[in-house]
């Protein structure tokens, strides 16, 4: 074995052992937090900076789309990593720190959910998310990476993936999302 396929061959191992250790018992905490935001039509917001960025975009498609049921009311979901005007305007004129929780004083309400994705748990952006979310009275969902950072003693569901690889906390992150969602979707049958 060269030493691209040892490189190859270890990542995919340790990534099997993370998924050993996916918090399974919180992720099903997380759906059902989510689905009581459902029944009362409260929004479920997002965000997440960098591949996290692109995981809380993501994950707002599948729950808003690949949850759909005639029985239920769509999931109310909005990414708040997807609007660059927004986020440029409050980085350039407020600071980065503000870019997420501006637009949640003036969108959230008490019973919403804010989902939180963060590879350290460290990002000041995120963290003033979260302390913006309590103080709107939202239940806070958190996924982290590496030992959780600050962020995963703020929220109230703390999902986080003990790994030392930034990389594999992403694609965890992922399949937590793809895992909520199938879970969503399939006990509405």
């Amino acid at each position: 074995m060269d030493h691209r396929e040892q490189l190859i061959s270890t990542y995919l191992l340790e990534l099997k052992k993370s998924l050993d250790q996916l918090p399974v018992g919180q992720i099903l905490q997380a759906v059902d937090v989510i689905q009581k935001a459902r029944l009362k039509k409260k929004t479920i917001f997002t965000m997440g900076n960098g591949g996290s960025s692109a995981t809380a975009s993501h994950m707002g498609c599948d729950f808003s789309k690949n949850t759909r049921s005639p029985e239920l009311p769509a999931i109310r979901m909005i990414c708040l990593s997807d609007s660059t005007p927004t986020i440029t305007a409050f980085g350039n004129d407020e600071g980065y720190e503000t870019i997420f929780s501006e637009p949640l004083k003036a969108l959230a309400n008490a019973g919403d959910v804010l989902i939180a994705i963060s590879g350290s748990g460290n990002s000041p952006n995120i963290l003033r998310g979260l302390e913006t979310a309590k103080s709107l009275g939202m239940t806070t969902i958190g996924l982290s990476g590496f030992k959780g950072g600050r962020m995963i003693h703020m929220v109230d569901i703390p999902i986080n993936i003990d790994t030392d690889s930034i990389e594999r906390v992403e694609d965890i992150h992922m399949i937590c999302d793809h895992v909520m969602t199938m879970v969503m979707r399939e006990s509405l049958q």
